[in-house]
């Protein structure tokens, strides 16, 4: 099964790639890996989630949010792949957290990306990861995600 075919079985669709707001490009090639530059879980042109976890927002939503990320980020690798099935594997997953001073459990929220990009890629979603808390983010976004990809 493909990876577009996996989309549509999850009733996924990738996302229009936002514009960049800086002098920054949305993704990046470097040889066979693309890299994209921070996603934020914006969903129909808005930012889905805000806040510090957990004191404003839950695990769950935040993993949510990071799913949401991770589905953006996709659209940005595969925008410069030449589509999502050109992609094969996901190598690095960097997921930022906006957390509040004594939250520590960033992995719970960075698996909502993992857990997505597995069932999108199956076992070449299968990657490294961070899991970071940050003091702030851009729109005070409850996450912010990287990703990179191999795409020959």
């Amino acid at each position: 099964m493909t990876h577009s075919e996996r989309l549509v079985g999850l009733n996924l669709k990738l996302p229009p790639v936002a514009a960049p707001v800086g002098g920054y490009l949305p993704a990046t090639r470097s040889g066979t890996n693309v890299l994209t530059s921070g996603q934020l879980p914006m969903k129909d042109g808005k930012l889905i989630c805000t806040g510090k976890v957990p004191t404003e927002v839950s695990v769950e939503q935040a993993a949510q949010a990071a799913a949401q990320a991770a589905l953006n980020a996709v659209a940005a690798a595969a925008q410069l792949s030449g589509g999502i099935d050109r992609i094969t594997r996901v190598v690095r997953v960097c997921v930022y957290v906006n957390s509040a001073p004594t939250f520590g459990e960033q992995p719970k929220v960075a698996n909502g990306a993992s857990e997505l990009l597995a069932r999108i890629f199956g076992e070449d979603g299968r990657h490294v990861r961070a899991a970071v808390g940050v003091a702030a983010l851009p729109l005070n976004a409850a996450v912010e995600l990287e990703l990179e990809v191999e795409a020959p």
